[in-house]
């Protein structure tokens, strides 16, 4: 999955922002996508890695199965999150463990508003 592809998927998802964060002068920062502020996704402008808001299980489970793509997070990992190679899984995978992110973040209304849509 490419960076471009990742943002289209993140931007797709209701209430998602971009916000380019900690940068300095010589770096450009990491990309985050976020719902009311809130990260779910971070990545960096290359965007041949992403961490990604899971929960503990999920984390353990995706790292169990994949291990060459998925690992804990570095400074946020012991809180779920994973860090994924984007180029050594099926897009279709990555999208539902951003889908996923995404549902823990969003507030619930908003998370209903999309089910609804859906159906």
């Amino acid at each position: 999955m490419t960076i471009n592809e990742l943002r289209i998927l993140c931007l797709s998802l209701p209430g998602t922002h971009e916000k380019l964060t900690w940068g300095d002068g010589e770096h450009d920062g990491d990309v985050t996508f976020r719902v009311k502020d809130r990260i779910y996704l971070i990545t960096g402008p290359d965007g041949g890695r992403a961490s990604i808001r899971t929960s503990i299980d999920q984390q353990a489970e995706l790292m169990d199965a994949f291990p060459d793509a998925f690992s804990s997070a570095p400074y946020v990992g012991r809180f779920g999150w994973v860090s994924v190679k984007l180029d050594l899984l099926d897009p279709e995978l990555i999208r539902g463990v951003i889908e996923g992110a995404w549902r823990r973040t969003a507030p619930k209304a908003i998370v209903a508003e999309f089910d609804a849509a859906r159906r």
